[in-house]
């Protein structure tokens, strides 16, 4: 085994602050319940899993008094179980206070909640008390950032050694650390991430949300989750104003927050060189453009302003794997809607809060293609890959090729076994997009209109690991599973 009963404990010690941290926010949840008048309802969901970190937390200090310190390949494990870990005890709510009789269910939207994917079992979400809704926008906060990027800004005053865990929450050469000590990156990436949702949520309610309203869609927005507390999403509210709001901070969650920090300290120049920040609002201007002139042509919306305001919001909402609604994209023209399929195989940028891919890693490829076509007409010729005018290692695009080739497996072989349960070929590959990806509604029987209460049990099991796989980019979870992993 891979653990000594030193490293075990240390492991439980770690686990259990990071669930301490999520029950916190359920107190709080219980007490804006109360506020609201929900009294005993708002007890029976909140009370058992906030007394449940509490005595994780309590626990976690008796069983382990010296310093913990957890090794790289320890990292790995830690972070996968915080994220299974964490979607249990944030289904508790949900179960216990009866709205979602099936633990199964409660599981699943508690992982799509953490996991920002949006995709739900609910079919009547305005029925909800207004303090479930808000823990489930919160679950993606929380998530949206990362919970252990979260934990690691805390770490330092727990006495736990927090180095190798972002990379492993975020595997890949997105994780920007810009300043000396991990724990301050972390810190900064999410006063960053709060000073950006605080500003939305002022918007929105210049907008004419109310208070619950605007924290649960700033929430849902910065996270790139796309949980609402309307049965029919942002839709529901028909403003072009909330409209244009939400789709500009859609596409700031799905940028890089290390160049939101940069910007704060004035190096535009940084920001407007970024290849992938370029490739990024790129993609999301043509595809915009695109979907524009097609509903226009077609007759869908009256007016181009019109129609570019629905395509842009729905561009964003699937690029940046959001997930909101403004329209269901399943009656505009089939050009659009396969713009639309296009982007969700995309995702946000390196270091976003959005899942998919990522542009980063897509353009690396584009690049590698363009240099070994280079290489086929001159073979004594010399062709690196350049990103940001910086000499890409061989190694780190070779991490990015296999990936992206272990993400289009996955793919596949999920799409095959939701067809194994009967289901059409679309619902099947865009279910497995929309879970694997973080997005959430994808088309057929998955679209924005629909939800995932049909699926039986064991299909819902399998998407909730999909939306773990996706959510720490295959890599994290899929070493778990290898011989040399359990060596020691």
């Amino acid at each position: 085994m891979i653990a000594k009963h030193g490293e075990a404990k240390s492991l439980f010690r770690a686990v259990s602050v990071l669930l301490s941290v999520i029950s916190a926010f359920i107190l709080l949840c219980m007490l804006v319940g109360l506020a609201l008048g929900e009294g005993l309802a708002a007890v029976r969901a909140f009370a058992l899993p906030s007394a449940l970190g509490a005595l994780l937390f309590v626990l976690s200090f008796l069983v382990v008094t010296e310093r913990v310190v957890l090794s790289s390949r320890f990292g790995y494990l830690f972070v996968v179980l915080s994220w299974v870990s964490a979607s249990v005890i944030g289904a508790l709510p949900f179960f216990l206070s009866g709205w979602i009789p099936s633990f199964i269910d409660a599981l699943f939207e508690s992982m799509s909640g953490f996991t920002t994917t949006g995709a739900t079992i609910l079919t009547d979400i305005e029925s909800l008390p207004r303090s479930l809704l808000l823990w489930r926008a919160t679950t993606h906060w929380l998530g949206g950032m990362g919970i252990v990027v979260l934990t690691v800004a805390i770490f330092p005053l727990l006495g736990i050694s927090g180095r190798a865990l972002m990379e492993a929450e975020a595997p890949g050469p997105q994780v920007d650390k810009f300043t000396p000590r991990l724990s301050q990156t972390a810190s900064i990436l999410w006063l960053v991430y709060l000073g950006l949702t605080v500003a939305l949520v002022a918007l929105l309610m210049l907008g004419g949300m109310d208070i619950i309203d605007a924290v649960t869609h700033s929430f849902a927005t910065m996270a790139t989750g796309g949980f609402s507390t309307k049965n029919v999403s942002v839709g529901t509210f028909g403003s072009a104003y909330i409209d244009a709001v939400i789709t500009v901070f859609m596409v700031l969650a799905g940028s890089n927050f290390a160049l939101h920090w940069k910007l704060l300290h004035g190096d535009y120049r940084s920001v407007f060189r970024d290849s992938e920040w370029k490739a990024y609002i790129a993609i999301f201007c043509v595809a915009s453009v695109l979907v524009t002139l097609n509903l226009r042509s077609s007759g869908a919306y009256e007016g181009f302003f019109a129609s570019f305001r629905f395509a842009s919001f729905q561009v964003a909402s699937i690029l940046t794997t959001t997930g909101f609604g403004t329209a269901d994209y399943l009656q505009w023209p089939f050009f659009s809607q396969a713009v639309l399929f296009a982007v969700m195989f995309i995702g946000g940028c390196s270091g976003s809060t959005g899942g998919g891919i990522k542009v980063g890693r897509i353009l690396t490829l584009v690049k590698m293609g363009f240099a070994e076509m280079k290489y086929m007409v001159n073979p004594r010729g010399v062709f690196g890959i350049f990103m940001n005018r910086q000499y890409m290692n061989k190694k780190i695009v070779y991490n990015i090729a296999a990936m992206v080739w272990l993400y289009l497996c996955t793919v596949i072989i999920s799409t095959l076994v939701v067809a194994w349960g009967g289901f059409d070929i679309m619902t099947s590959l865009t279910a497995t997009l929309a879970t694997l990806g973080n997005i959430g509604p994808g088309f057929s029987l998955v679209g924005p209109l629909f939800n995932y209460a049909f699926f039986p049990d064991w299909i819902k099991l399998w998407l909730y690991a999909m939306m773990l796989v996706g959510r720490l980019e295959v890599f994290t979870v899929f070493v778990l599973f290898t011989k040399s992993f359990w060596k020691r």
